[in-house]
């Protein structure tokens, strides 16, 4: 399964505990997510013997807030992977892109896991909120 570079998905609700609590179960080491600004909160974890910058950002779109794994080494291969198993543990709507973005995709188009594992693509225009 191709793995991809980076993960990032959108968590209808993100309270700051429970997405700490989530993480600490996939992560080797997990430092406590620190405020880093203006809805911002950052740490860097530990997975398969590799460092991975986390960032969370609090109503980043249309009410979302995105979390970002820069890197590869993460405990899931791609953005529906982590999407399905936030939305199971966080009780929560995500979204995610549909694949590796490249560029001239559809930048409208993203996968929906809902709590109770209903899934599909949908169209989220950036209202530019």
């Amino acid at each position: 399964m191709e793995r991809y570079p980076d993960i990032e998905i959108y968590l209808a609700e993100a309270d700051i505990e429970t997405v700490q609590r989530w993480l600490a179960v996939h992560f080797d080491e997990l430092p406590t997510l620190v405020k880093r600004g203006k809805r911002q909160w950052r740490t860097q974890a530990r997975h398969a013997d590799s460092e991975v910058p986390i960032l969370l950002v609090t109503h980043a779109a249309d009410g979302f807030a995105s979390l970002w794994f820069d890197s590869s080494h993460t405990p899931w291969p791609r953005d529906v992977d982590c999407a399905r198993d936030a939305a199971r543990a966080l009780g929560c709507e995500v979204r995610c892109s549909l694949g590796g973005w490249q560029p001239g995709d559809e930048p409208d188009r993203f996968w929906r896991v809902r709590a109770d594992g209903e899934e599909g693509a949908i169209d989220w225009p950036d209202s530019g909120q």
